[in-house]
């Protein structure tokens, strides 16, 4: 069965975006980015962080990018697909053959996925920054999660990588 990883970005407070959803407060480096990336042959987000990735300029063209909305008029871009139920067609992707699944965001699409118990990992990489308010990383989250710290790594700059398994 294939492994869904969270690979992702948070302030000290726990926000992935401010309210208006922008993120340029994230420090731009590598942080071990490739060398996940290359191990991934799936992603899987929500609407809002797919807009997000367009006005980027990100678009995850050679991946198999599958983007959960229930909207019909999203701009598709590269391999994009749209699908409207989050947990059931998960399920279904974890049990085809590939490699890792990578759930890049965002939070109402964390919290479906944790509260299905179907992620299998969390990298939480914190930035020394703190926000205040905005999007927050754990959302509507309906039960205990338990996991297992795997590594963490401190970085010269002040960035905190946290990696867990979630025990099941």
């Amino acid at each position: 069965m294939r492994k869904i990883k969270l690979f992702i970005a948070c302030s000290l407070d726990g926000f992935i975006a401010r309210e208006d959803g922008s993120v340029g407060w994230l420090f731009t480096g590598d942080y071990g980015y490739r060398k996940f990336y290359d191990s991934v042959d799936t992603v899987l987000m929500g609407r809002k962080t797919y807009e997000l990735g367009l006005k980027l300029g990100e678009t995850y063209r050679e991946k198999r990018t599958i983007v959960f909305t229930k909207r019909k008029n999203i701009k598709k871009v590269g391999n994009a697909e749209f699908v409207p139920d989050v947990a059931s067609f998960t399920k279904k992707l974890k049990a085809q053959r590939g490699k890792y699944i990578w759930l890049v965001g965002g939070s109402e699409i964390v919290s479906v996925l944790l509260n299905s118990s179907l992620i299998d990992e969390l990298q939480i990489f914190v930035h020394p920054i703190i926000l205040g308010k905005g999007i927050p990383l754990f959302s509507n989250i309906k039960k205990e999660v338990k996991l297992k710290l795997v590594k963490t790594h401190a970085f010269k700059d002040g960035l905190v990588e946290l990696h867990y398994k979630a025990i099941k």
